[in-house]
């Protein structure tokens, strides 16, 4: 670098007049070394001197916009400068004045998109697109003799600007060889929406939301420990439930850890298991997991139709459960509250499992019969006749929504519920295993102890004893 700095000085100094070659060689490059101080901060380039800013000058007229040979390369003084560095200035009326975007003149830009416009999605703000999505309304519609009438008309009745914008909004007269209800939607960019909240907000919330009742249970259990059965075990059984409804109990249960397990794998499949793992490893467990999930999901459907036939009588609402409410399910106050065989906090077990499991079903059928099943569109429309969405400060909610959007807002739908059904699950693992003893006999064996019964469920322990006593002794009296 030194060497080239020498020969670059003795160069100029060769050109220079006999007068200023006299000038230390010394002091020109101490000059040189000295740093350059711009507004940014210091630079070991300097910049030309006055004397040569300006180029010999030529008899070339000058054009409008370009550099006359007696133009200076740098005019700071103009106060002009351009991102990628340039130090030319145009002309005036090459720079137009930039008007807001509600006052822009759509047409002149052949109905582009504006900075403001790029600027404000990046913000995240709705930017209101009719005028990309109208033709006509920016003046780029076809005239009566089939040519555009905007600056665009040199390519004939439609310019390619149209075309794209006819395919993106679904509105082009286009004839495609594949057959099904989405076909013929070649651009649909709500996806994008999708995917952001897929592997944003989705598993962020959705995390934390298992994470957290984990913790709060881990925190109980560490305080309160284990609800014991008072005056311990007796050695004499009820029978709680007979062998169909565990059955029932243990498909429904089996499937939906298997269903949770597989689209967790699925969800964080790419942020996850792909680093850990590889990319090969994750395809092959990836194909499995989805097929798993496809098809014991209608296991999870049979067991739920099954479960609700079963025990909806049982689940009814009654007054029982006002006192189990008042006093906290036996945590307000000494003893516990009366119950029938099911009680205030296991119906709303009951409920959140067919009604959750019921929409997460319905999500699901959408999702495995593509484009088949149209839930939002009507859905919306009907939200927005009743004014709930208006009320709720949303404005109305789009209704003219492509099939892909239809899917992508089921998947998102399916797994929201998924999530706050799974949340709900752990505290319902909890209860029945670690969390009290005695409770897991009921679904393992069926039979549970008679001291637990009248602990839990008072009202059916009494009416189980007599139902039992009354079959004995039918059983015991003899026959005529």
């Amino acid at each position: 670098m030194h060497l080239l700095r020498s020969v670059l000085m003795l160069l100029c100094l060769a050109s220079l007049p006999a007068t200023a070659q006299d000038a230390s060689v010394d002091q020109v490059l101490k000059d040189l070394d000295q740093p350059y101080t711009t507004g940014s901060g210091s630079s070991s380039v300097r910049p030309p001197s006055p004397e040569r800013d300006i180029l010999p000058t030529t008899d070339t007229p000058e054009l409008p916009g370009e550099v006359s040979m007696e133009t200076p390369l740098r005019d700071d003084s103009l106060g002009f400068g351009t991102q990628g560095g340039s130090s030319v200035r145009p002309p005036d009326s090459a720079v137009p004045e930039i008007a807001p975007p509600s006052v822009q003149a759509r047409p002149a830009t052949g109905g582009a998109q504006t900075l403001q416009d790029i600027l404000a999605r990046q913000r995240g703000e709705i930017v209101d697109d009719s005028f990309r999505s109208n033709a006509e309304a920016v003046g780029m519609g076809p005239t009566d003799d089939g040519a555009g009438s905007g600056a665009l008309e040199a390519l004939g009745g439609a310019s390619d600007p149209e075309l794209w914008r006819a395919m993106r909004y679904d509105t082009a007269d286009l004839t495609v060889t594949a057959r099904g209800p989405a076909a013929d939607v070649l651009i649909q960019d709500g996806g994008m929406a999708w995917l952001q909240f897929r592997e944003g907000p989705l598993p962020k919330w959705g995390g934390i939301a298992m994470l957290g009742m984990a913790g709060l249970l881990a925190v109980f259990y560490l305080l309160a420990g284990r609800v014991r059965i008072e005056g311990g075990k007796d050695g004499r059984t009820l029978t709680r439930f007979i062998s169909v409804e565990r059955f029932a109990h243990w498909l429904l249960s089996g499937s939906f850890i298997i269903l949770g397990l597989t689209g967790l794998l699925s969800l964080f499949g790419r942020k996850v298991f792909i680093p850990a793992f590889g990319h090969e490893a994750y395809a092959s467990v990836a194909a499995v997991t989805a097929w798993l999930h496809d098809n014991v999901s209608w296991a999870f459907m049979l067991a739920l139709v099954m479960i609700f036939v079963l025990w909806v009588w049982d689940n009814l609402p009654d007054r029982t459960d006002l006192t189990w409410i008042a006093q906290g399910g036996g945590l307000i106050g000494k003893g516990h509250p009366p119950a029938k065989k099911f009680n205030f906090g296991q119906k709303i077990i009951f409920w959140s499992v067919i009604v959750l499991g019921t929409s997460i079903s319905v999500s699901g059928l959408a999702l495995l019969f593509p484009f088949e099943l149209q839930l939002f569109a009507p859905t919306f429309e009907k939200l927005n006749a009743i004014g709930l969405p208006q009320l709720l400060g949303f404005g109305p909610l789009d209704t003219n929504l492509a099939p892909h959007e239809e899917m992508q807002l089921s998947q998102l739908w399916h797994a929201i519920v998924a999530f706050v059904l799974m949340t709900i699950i752990i505290a319902h693992i909890y209860i029945g295993s670690l969390g009290m003893e005695g409770a897991f006999d009921a679904m393992g064996s069926g039979q549970v102890d008679e001291n637990w019964a009248e602990q839990h469920h008072s009202i059916w322990a009494e009416e189980k004893k007599a139902e039992e006593r009354g079959a004995g002794g039918a059983q015991a009296t003899p026959a005529e």
